[in-house]
């Protein structure tokens, strides 16, 4: 099993930044990458960014390329998510997640993001 534990949500204005932090835990040797993922009201899961823990590899979603940045601290084994230029549709609940394989197996319980205009 590994342990999630995501951080440093809040209530932040439009074009005001905030960063996100995620905690791994337990058995994290099997774990290939670990992703960002949001669910707004009334819509979908939606991915948000991926990096692959051993060569820090990432990919992001077309509507935050350019905005947000991911980013992991081994050491710490922990994945940030910085997020830049923030829209109220960005406004979501924000949750990490892990991959040990091609789909993401263990998920955080969510931290809550909400951008004011």
């Amino acid at each position: 099993q590994v342990q999630l534990v995501e951080s440093g949500g809040g209530l932040v204005q439009a074009g005001g930044s905030l960063r996100l932090s995620c905690a791994a835990s337990g058995r994290t040797f099997s774990r290939r990458a670990m992703g960002w993922f949001r669910q707004a009201p009334g819509k979908e899961h939606e991915f948000v960014a991926d990096i692959t823990w051993v060569s820090g590899a990432t990919v992001y979603a077309d509507s935050v390329k350019g905005r947000f940045t991911i980013s992991r601290d081994k050491a710490k084994n922990t994945v940030y998510l910085q997020m830049n230029g923030l829209k109220p549709e960005d406004t979501a609940v924000y949750y990490c997640a892990v991959r040990t394989g091609r789909e993401y197996d263990y998920w955080g319980q969510g931290t809550q993001v909400t951008v004011s205009s």
